[in-house]
């Protein structure tokens, strides 16, 4: 059983003499009381270089105790560490190893070397992979976005190690590069063993490394970061769900990457981001996905209001990346994109492995149309947040630089900042937006009904348009969607000039929520848009018509 993580006395600033001690010390806790007294968070930061004295690369690593829980949260827009449990205890990753898989296939992707309408090749070794997988044959090819998305979704471990061969040669030789990567960001317990996540003794992390992880593939890429946000995608007729159910129940939760094998237990990465609090969390060695799930739920719910503030933060700059890569081991890998300095010339590494289209094209992998009905989030203009119950949150928690400090406010309720979203019963009252320099990470799109209301000034149906939509609100009045609509139009004239408002209702029971929506915009102007609104206080989400 999850040990508790709420309530009980704050945690004193303790110092660690040498990383065995460390591990040893975190891997024995096995209560609250001992987890806090471990507790040594203060002023350290989530991209501290903790890897200058230990290379995982050339050790074995310690034996990994998979029997307590490991867990962290973390302030996305500070890196300050809120709490942690067993935090940097060796745990295996599971299929959370793909987050860093795609890490790498995302910087070819920024430096133009692929493309997402190249063709990944399927060899043998792919092919055989062990479930969860795809099954493609060997010989075949998919499309570097459609192998993103099952990476995402299905977790699928032949397409992963597709991947891996596609920009680093060989399986192997890819998790080497992971490894390096993990240690230029400062995951300096993490250890990569192979691209997938399948079982390997010796593949390990930690949850503060994924912590790290998990900020940093946010901030760096931000046009792709948008996949793990998908709910479902289809592939051949075929249905594939993402593993992730907490999206379509926690507020704000846009990814990241669950994963299981017997050894790690249930882990999950999460990202939350609400009412301008930006929260990242873990959770390492569930006994079961609900479990895991419904103490994850109690992190971030205990966590959230002290993560992240309005001050647009940017995460991880690349001179710190670069500087950090040059203290890393020297062994040569596909530069960070965007080098402002000179860098000696790596030994020649294999170039991204991939085929010419050929006909047939790899079938596209395209979202699917109708979707499982999703909770209702409605917003409304409230005056205050809902206090959180006694018994469930700690009066105060200590900054990490050892004051304590209250949770930023949110904005006014009378502004479009103060439309607040909601799910479940009972309801709380918070607002999807962040300010960190991400773009929009959009959900699914949702089955949906239509109003069959009439509205004067602004359209009650979808308009018969290509393009993208933009969801800025959801409201129980279609009133207010309307309004919401306006001011957003009176504020961000120039960008949504050409775009078309329009309310649409989803029925869902004995309940009607008016969507607030803009449709015919392209790509990049949806984005730049979405981005606007959101600088403005409005909530915003970007998909494709």
């Amino acid at each position: 059983m999850f040990q508790s993580i709420l309530g009980g006395p704050r945690y004193a600033r303790a110092t660690l003499s040498g990383f065995v001690i460390a591990l040893v010390a975190a891997t024995s806790l096995a209560t609250p009381a001992e987890a806090r007294r471990h507790h040594h968070h203060g002023g350290h930061r989530v991209h501290a270089n903790l890897h200058a004295h230990h290379h995982l690369r050339h050790a074995r690593p310690a034996a990994v105790a998979g029997s307590a829980t490991a867990a962290i949260a973390v302030d996305g827009a500070t890196g300050h560490v809120l709490w942690g449990m067993n935090e940097h205890a060796p745990r295996h990753p599971a299929s959370v190893t793909k987050v860093m898989t795609l890490y790498l296939l995302f910087e070819q992707l920024e430096k133009g070397k692929l493309s997402l309408d190249d063709a990944i090749p399927i060899s043998a070794h792919a092919a055989a992979q062990a479930p969860s997988k795809l099954g493609l044959r060997p010989g075949s090819s998919i499309r570097v976005e459609d192998a993103i998305k099952v990476v995402v979704t299905k977790s699928a471990n032949d397409i992963a190690v597709a991947i891996a061969e596609a920009v680093g040669g060989t399986e192997s030789d890819f998790a080497e590069m992971m490894t390096r990567k993990a240690h230029a960001l400062g995951m300096s317990r993490t250890l990569y063993r192979n691209a997938s996540g399948l079982p390997n003794s010796e593949q390990i992390t930690t949850a503060f490394d994924l912590a790290i992880l998990g900020r940093d593939i946010q901030a760096r890429f931000p046009r792709y970061y948008r996949y793990f946000s998908l709910h479902e995608v289809s592939w051949h007729g075929q249905r594939i769900h993402n593993h992730n159910h907490l999206m379509d129940r926690v507020e704000g939760m846009d990814g990241i990457k669950t994963g299981y094998t017997a050894a790690s237990g249930f882990n999950l990465l999460s990202s939350v981001k609400r009412d301008g609090h930006y929260l990242i969390s873990v959770v390492m060695g569930g006994k079961s996905a609900r479990s895991r799930d419904a103490y994850m739920e109690r992190v971030i719910e205990a966590h959230i209001d002290d993560a992240g503030g309005r001050g647009a933060v940017q995460v991880a700059s690349r001179d710190a990346d670069e500087e950090a890569e040059a203290r890393a081991e020297p062994a040569p890998e596909p530069r960070r994109v965007a080098e402002p300095k000179p860098e000696p010339k790596p030994e020649p590494r294999p170039e991204p492995r991939v085929t010419e289209r050929a006909a047939p094209e790899p079938p596209r992998l395209q979202l699917a149309a109708v979707l499982p009905d999703p909770r209702p989030r409605p917003a409304y203009v409230a005056a205050a947040p809902q206090p959180p119950r006694p018994e469930e949150r700690p009066t105060a928690r200590p900054a990490v630089d050892g004051s304590t400090r209250k949770a930023q406010d949110g904005a006014g309720a009378a502004t479009p900042g103060g439309m607040r979203w909601l799910t479940g019963a009972p309801a709380r009252p918070t607002k999807l937006e962040t300010r960190i320099e991400i773009k929009p990470t959009p959900k699914a799109q949702e089955t949906e009904g239509v109003s069959e209301k009439g509205k004067d000034k602004i359209a009650s149906a979808k308009p018969a348009v290509s393009g993208w939509i933009l969801q800025i609100g959801a409201t129980d009045d279609a009133d207010k969607a309307e309004a919401l609509l306006k001011s957003a139009r009176e504020k961000r004239a120039a960008l949504l000039g050409g775009a078309r408002g329009y309310t649409e209702a989803v029925h869902k029971g004995r309940e009607t929520l008016y969507r607030a929506r803009f449709a015919g915009l392209e790509e990049s102007r949806a984005e730049a848009a979405c981005k606007a609104l959101k600088s403005s206080g409005f909530s915003c989400f970007a998909m494709r018509n």
